[in-house]
């Protein structure tokens, strides 16, 4: 026979004998510990999880890169990677990944290159001085057209349920900076980059 916990607080299905005395006793569960309402069809419902239990992927957007990008402009927008949420809950985080195949120059001179992280028309996940990256990379040497794949990251809180744009932008500190490939050829070898964000439930 089934052992069977009812709602009313019984047990059936043990027969005299079953259980040793001791084993359980009052103490054992916390009163309403386990209610008929914590048990839906084997499971437990979010409404009935401990305060604060959060973490979950509410949403995911992404956008990809296969084309070449080239500008000369100093923290120019890459063209491409730019996605679009709207967070459901003014308490959610936003996981932001920004994954870039390849970022190179044209200068024939030492040529410090950059990566950040835009919410709309706000850096984020960025150094606190100097220049703000969210990475970064380098060539100090006379050639040109070095290339660097280079990610970041970072936990957002946007505090808002209206719609939040996310966004790659690129620096170089002289000449053009590419995005995808070697100097600034649009032919052969050309590489991926991406940009995803995660809404995370509180």
């Amino acid at each position: 026979m089934a052992i069977v916990i009812n709602g009313s607080g019984t047990v059936t299905g043990i027969s005299v004998g079953g259980l040793p005395d001791g084993i359980v006793d009052a103490g054992t569960l916390a009163t309403n510990s386990v209610d008929s309402a914590e048990l839906i069809d084997g499971a437990i419902d979010a409404a009935h999880l401990a305060s604060g239990v959060g973490g979950k992927i509410l949403q995911v957007v992404s956008d990809n890169l296969t084309t070449v990008v080239t500008s000369s402009t100093s923290w120019g927008d890459i063209t491409g990677l730019s996605v679009s949420i709207t967070p459901t809950a003014t308490s959610s985080k936003i996981l932001v990944m920004l994954e870039i195949g390849s970022l190179s120059h044209t200068a024939s001179s030492a040529k410090d290159m950059g990566v950040r992280i835009m919410r709309d028309s706000t850096a984020i996940g960025i150094g606190t001085t100097g220049t703000g990256m969210t990475a970064a990379t380098g060539n100090h040497s006379s050639e040109a057209g070095h290339w660097n794949a280079m990610s970041g990251s970072v936990i957002d809180s946007p505090n808002t349920t209206s719609a939040v744009t996310y966004k790659g932008q690129a620096w170089a500190n002289n000449g053009t900076w590419s995005i995808n490939t070697r100097g600034s050829t649009t032919s052969g070898n050309i590489t991926h980059s991406s940009i995803t964000v995660m809404e995370i439930g509180a």
